[in-house]
């Protein structure tokens, strides 16, 4: 690590109701890549708004580069050296790679009167060389793979020559290989002398690839650490504060004659889901694990009639059902939390009052109208029960965090009395505090007689939560374990058998 070129002091901000940044100080040095972690609604991000000018701070000082700084908006914080790569990609799938890099400053000749694409690829070769990576500069975005898309988005920020990196959440929808390659790509700009600042949830990384650790919790300065000196469960403790317990589950808590409330025989659905059959008992966790691409999402989905179904038969409690869209699904007592719940779970510009009402406002109405009276109380329980932080139900969701943004999800379909949940990697983006609440409130729901398939690429959440575990591979169920006999080797051995191999042991 070389100098000091970011000291952040006694940074504030609040907005209507929170006080989201109180004193708070964070600094980074020249190709240094430091860790900012905390649970969701910590600070984490309006910390890094403030840097980049999304967010003005009410007091405090920022200095760059040894002087004053004061970001007017992001463009001027890129200008200045400082870019960012959010979570959730903001590019253009219909243009080329290098059309997405160089938008807004593209290659022309003729005295700027035409563009020159060629020169334009030339520059993306050019950036793609120093940085190691090997992506065709004139493939459409869109065919990428997520990961690839995220490199791109990184040789974007690069291209602006900069002195500081903000990675938020930047390996939560990468492959294992994908993380690999992102972690040197990440070591090699910090050789270069970029000073890097990594949001991430995943704490099993931070030792990988930090430096030092800084823990915001409540939107206050807990500690700055090296890595070397604290081990993950004094991250944990710092972050939550209080101690969390991640122990895998040893037997499971569903009887053998548990009554089956889901059967799956011979589902077949695009390309994806292939012969899957399987049951799901009362008060059931039922895990689903298996790499990306292998078809879990896309079975949930067909489950869900959210994807045309091509074969196969599925019943509930007994009885054969037809699914040809949601509305079926919710009608026979089956929710699906998505994976991507920004995208297909809540309307984040509505309130939290609206989204965790949205898929019953037919049992709230007296004929044209609703009862507004019903659907506050009915809200206001559920808020309890779930512990969803808030100032009010007319709190926007998309100013909620992660973790709370779930348990409006969940409210949603416990509102709808489904007794049948997917939940699609249900802590996808959450932190561990929130983790563990998403968790309790997972094993309430099956004491009480509902039953969840969770689907999830962190193997320690399905050895935690599943009674049974299910493991797909390349749309097909390779294995099944009781959680007695599961271990991450086990299931990792099913979830990389190939076709071919499934074929020699059928």
């Amino acid at each position: 690590m070389g100098r000091q070129i970011l000291s952040m002091r006694k940074i504030d901000k609040r907005f209507t109701g929170v006080h989201a940044l109180r004193q708070v100080d964070f600094d980074l040095d020249e190709a240094e890549i430091h860790a900012l972690v905390g649970e969701n609604g910590a600070g984490k991000s309006t910390l890094m708004k403030v840097l980049i000018g999304i967010n003005s701070k009410d007091s405090g000082e920022i200095h760059y580069l040894g002087h004053l700084f004061n970001p007017r908006d992001p463009k001027h914080a890129l200008d200045m050296g400082i870019g960012i790569v959010h979570q959730e990609l903001n590019m253009m799938d219909h243009l080329t790679v290098a059309e997405n890099i160089f938008i807004g400053r593209e290659s022309t000749k003729a005295g700027g009167l035409l563009l020159d694409k060629r020169e334009q690829v030339r520059r993306a070769e050019e950036l793609f060389r120093r940085l190691k990576m090997n992506i065709d500069p004139e493939e459409p975005l869109g065919r990428l793979t997520i990961g690839k898309q995220q490199m791109v988005e990184i040789a974007k920020a690069v291209s602006h020559r900069l002195r500081i990196l903000i990675l938020d959440e930047p390996t939560a929808a990468l492959t294992d290989a994908e993380i690999d390659e992102l972690f040197t790509i990440m070591r090699d700009l910090a050789g270069k002398g970029v000073g890097m600042i990594h949001i991430s949830h995943r704490l099993e990384e931070i030792h990988r690839i930090a430096d030092r650790v800084t823990v915001l919790r409540d939107g206050e300065l807990v500690d700055t650490k090296a890595t070397s000196e604290v081990t993950k469960q004094q991250i944990i403790n710092m972050m939550v504060g209080r101690v969390i317990y991640e122990q895998p589950k040893t037997r499971s808590a569903v009887p053998p004659d548990a009554p089956v409330v889901l059967k799956v025989t011979k589902l077949n659905a695009g390309r994806l889901v292939r012969d899957v059959s399987f049951e799901l008992r009362k008060g059931e966790i039922l895990g689903v694990a298996g790499l990306m691409g292998s078809g879990r999402t896309e079975t949930a989905r067909a489950i869900f009639g959210a994807d045309e179904v091509q074969g196969g038969t599925i019943e509930v409690r007994g009885r054969k059902v037809s699914i040809l869209s949601p509305e079926d699904a919710v009608a026979n007592g089956i929710g699906y939390l998505s994976e991507d719940r920004k995208r297909f779970g809540l309307a984040v510009n509505l309130n939290v009052k609206d989204n965790m009402v949205m898929a019953t406002y037919d049992l709230f109405q007296r004929g044209p109208f609703v009862r507004a009276r019903k659907v506050r109380e009915v809200s206001e329980s559920y808020v309890g029960r779930l512990s969803v932080r808030t100032p009010s139900l007319e709190q926007l969701l998309r100013n909620l965090s992660g973790g709370n943004q779930q348990k409006v999800v969940v409210a949603k379909w416990l509102i709808r009395d489904c007794d049948i949940l997917i939940f699609d990697e249900p802590t996808r983006g959450i932190d561990v505090g929130a983790k563990s609440e998403i968790y309790a409130l997972m094993n309430e729901l099956t004491r009480e007689g509902k039953s969840i398939i969770m689907i999830s690429s962190e193997l320690p959440e399905i050895l935690r939560m599943s009674d049974r575990i299910i493991i797909m591979s390349e749309g097909r169920i390779t294995g099944e374990l009781p959680i007695e006999k599961a271990s991450q080797e086990a299931v990792m051995e099913y979830a990389t058998m190939g076709h071919q191999a499934i074929l020699s042991r059928s």
